[in-house]
């Protein structure tokens, strides 16, 4: 399974692409941070966001995307632009008929390191470890995208096989019935 993960922010958004199954070591494929200038108006920035991602995700045609969920803080400035960003993630997977998922920042750091309350430095050691990199991904963007795309593959690959097994355990054993033929009115064309 390739994941494309998005790590969400309004001036540096970052993107890891990483490629495994779960339970597995996972491949590095590529990382990017997208920046938007603040200077810049507010729909100048959203739309060079949405054009990055988009041309992310056609050029890395990853099989599902994964995006850090926002959480929240003291600070609303920084909160609306990191939904902003959030969403325009969540869309440039959808627009390309992807499932997008979601994770808090703990889930990720769960994934990854074992605590939900990992620091920046441990989730970056580990995501450097875990993808056997010779150096840490920089800046921090891009090695978090990649936490949270190994956190898709690891979690997410396992909730998509729950969520099958449940299906196919809810339908075993039903029948369908057949479908009737369609009623004729009398008059009506035959």
């Amino acid at each position: 399974m390739r994941v494309l993960g998005i790590d969400p922010g309004l001036t540096r958004c970052g993107v890891g692409v990483v490629e495994g199954v779960p339970g597995r070591p996972c491949k590095l494929i590529g990382y990017y941070v997208v920046y938007t200038d603040p200077d810049d108006e507010l729909p100048m920035r959203l739309l060079h966001l949405d054009r990055s991602l988009t041309d992310l995700v056609a050029e890395n045609r990853p099989d599902s995307v994964a995006v850090e969920r926002v959480f929240s803080q003291h600070n609303t400035q920084t909160i609306t632009g990191t939904a902003q960003a959030s969403g325009i993630g969540i869309l440039a997977g959808a627009r390309a008929g992807l499932p997008v998922e979601t994770y808090t920042p703990s889930e990720v750091k769960a994934a990854v390191t074992g605590s939900g309350t990992a620091g920046k430095a441990q989730v970056t050691s580990m995501v450097t470890r875990l993808l056997n990199l010779d150096g840490p991904p920089r800046p921090a963007d891009a090695a978090d995208a990649l936490a949270i795309a190994i956190c898709h593959i690891w979690r997410g690959g396992t909730r998509a096989r729950l969520q099958a097994a449940a299906v196919r355990a809810a339908t075993a054993g039903r029948r369908v019935a057949p479908r009737p033929a369609p009623r004729r009115t009398p008059g009506g064309p035959r």
